[in-house]
């Protein structure tokens, strides 16, 4: 394997029980704020699309966790978990997704659309991989004015069949951006697995032919994610250039929506049973002393007031549906 096509191996020590609290913390804040979502949707009381990211919790927040203030991320479709793992706020998030004036954009973007620029979350945009070459903007913006800022962008494996990506790879290297390209590699793109659409399993090597050095992990263990996404915002922030990791994980739920199987068939109904005992947040839990009752019910009692708050904050005004938008 040459030189371009693999981070350096690194030690890995393991990380404190305080630390690996907090990450199982902000996992289950992601999948309890979820499974609240999926309750709206199904009754709809949510009217927009939502596409739910639980069983894949430990890539933002291990991702997250290597970040510091000044940094940006940049989602998808499915970034309900970045959103909240980089510290938006839950009342804003169940906001936007029932259309009220407190949401995060306002009301008007919905589950895809989500925003923080306080908290360094640019913007999620629902067309695949629409983010991804807005981050290199963002890198490119940061290196020309000398900051010592990286930009991460998170995308599904599905966005590796979009050119803009490979462009934007290959922009990254050639510059030597401050960068992170986070695949998070669920096995499906919509409704096909990944060997309807590829020959080989060899994602993380999408940015070997450009230079930029990929990694594949455990996209359910929340410390190897951690691990491997501070080495790679190291090498960025040096001066080192772009990294690409390929976080391996599954969806629990249908591609939109809170269903879990009835849209893929009965191939994932079996690999679902499988990776269910790959739970990240449970994993974490095994490897906690800590009684976690009273921190389950502390986010329980978040999710519960950040509803009730979304639930009361008052529906935009129709005078106001055509503000922000361009005509010619």
């Amino acid at each position: 394997m040459s030189n371009t096509s693999a981070i350096p191996s690194k030690s890995f020590t393991g990380t404190s029980e305080g630390w690996l609290l907090q990450r199982w913390q902000t996992m289950l804040r992601i999948r309890r704020a979820e499974e609240a979502i999926a309750e709206m949707s199904e009754s709809r009381e949510a009217r927009c699309p939502c596409h739910l990211s639980i069983g894949q919790e430990a890539i933002p927040a291990g991702v997250c966790a290597a970040l510091r203030p000044g940094d940006t991320i940049w989602g998808g479709h499915r970034s309900h978990g970045h959103y909240l793992a980089q510290g938006g706020s839950l009342e804003g998030l169940f906001a936007e997704v029932l259309g009220k004036t407190t949401g995060c954009a306002g009301g008007r973007g919905g589950s895809m659309h989500l925003i923080a620029p306080e908290q360094g979350i640019s913007g999620t945009v629902p067309i695949v991989a629409g983010t991804v070459p807005l981050a290199a903007g963002a890198a490119l913006a940061y290196k020309l004015r000398g900051e010592s800022r990286v930009a991460v962008t998170f995308f599904g494996d599905g966005a590796l069949e979009e050119g803009s990506v490979h462009e934007t790879l290959n922009l990254a290297a050639l510059y030597k951006l401050p960068m992170i390209f986070v695949c998070e590699n669920n096995l499906y793109s919509s409704h096909l697995h990944w060997t309807e659409r590829r020959v080989a399993d060899n994602l993380y090597q999408a940015g070997a032919f450009h230079s930029v050095p990929g990694e594949r992990v455990d996209g359910n263990d929340v410390e190897h994610v951690y691990a491997a996404a501070k080495h790679a915002v190291a090498r960025a922030r040096s001066g080192a250039g772009p990294s690409f990791l390929e976080c391996r994980t599954f969806r629990w739920r249908g591609h939109v929506g809170a269903s879990s199987d009835e849209d893929v068939g009965v191939r994932r109904r079996g690999e679902l049973a499988e990776w269910l005992e790959h739970d990240p947040i449970r994993q974490a839990e095994g490897k906690l002393a800590t009684d976690l009752a009273a921190y389950r019910a502390e986010v329980d009692q978040e999710i519960a007031c950040a509803l009730a708050a979304a639930r009361r904050a008052p529906a935009p005004d129709a005078q106001r549906t055509r503000e922000h938008v361009c005509a010619s």
